[in-house]
Formats: C-alpha cells, structure tokens, sequence
C-alpha cells in the first residue's frame, strides 16, 4: 500500500471525527439553552444534524467531491457564523470572546481542524495519477494492433 492511499484511508475517519465532534458540540449548545433563542437554535440542530450525516457518509469508501464540497460548507458556515455572532451580530444575536466555555473554543478547533483535514485530503487526491484515457478523437476502448509479420 502507497503512502498517499494509506493518508488518504487515515484521513477520511479523522475527518468526520472532527465534524461529529463539532456537530456534537452543536447539539450540546442547543440542548443547552439556544434552542430558545430564535432563528439560532434552529440553525444549531440544522449545523449538528448535518455534521452527524456528513461524518457518517464520508469514511464509506472514498466520497464524490460533492459531499466533501458539503463537509467544508459546514465548517466553513459554523466559523462564520462564530465570527458573525462576535462582531455584527445575527439575526440580533451577539456574544463575546469565546463563550460559552468551553465549547466555543473546543468549536472553533473541530472546525478548523475539519478544514484542514479536508484540505490535505483534497492534496492527496490531487496527487493520485489518474487512469489512462484514449486519444480523443478514438472510439472508446478502441485499441490498434499491429498486424503479425
């Protein structure tokens, strides 16, 4: 087994790892109260079930890049809506620095670190040589033989 595929197994569970963790702490969040606040807890069981889903489909095999495009738009929307909350507010909400302890910290490292994880994913199959195709221009599976002497 090449190093890129041994990567590349190792990668897919330490990804949904970080998303479960992040959808975790997203539910947790909710139970723990935002469930009251309006239109936000909503969008902490949306973030946390979609986190859940994602981190089950993605160690099955190597996943189309649909659902790894998915899997960092859920990172990406949960930082951003960290750092919307902190500085102009959503939908009215405001908090400060990183509360609620220590969740948000915990957060904003499981959402990095999926980041991340996908990105180097994305390196490694960047780097894989893809399968040969036929010229263009040649019927498919097309092959020319050289006629025996």
């Amino acid at each position: 087994m090449n190093t890129r595929r041994l990567l590349a197994a190792a990668l897919r569970p330490a990804t949904a790892a970080t998303l479960a963790a992040g959808g975790y702490l997203h539910a947790q969040l909710y139970i723990d109260g935002y469930r009251f606040v309006p239109v936000i807890g909503p969008l902490f069981l949306l973030q946390a079930g979609a986190s859940f889903a994602l981190a089950v489909l993605l160690p099955a095999g190597t996943p189309p890049p649909l659902l790894r495009i998915a899997a960092a738009g859920v990172a990406l929307g949960a930082l951003g809506g960290f750092a919307a909350s902190r500085t102009v507010g959503v939908f009215g909400f405001t908090e400060h620095g990183l509360r609620p302890a220590p969740q948000a910290a915990l957060s904003l490292l499981a959402e990095t670190g999926t980041l991340l994880l996908l990105a180097v994913w994305q390196v490694t199959l960047a780097g894989r040589p893809r399968a040969a195709r036929p010229p263009a221009g040649t019927a498919a599976g097309a092959t020319t033989r050289t006629p025996p002497d």
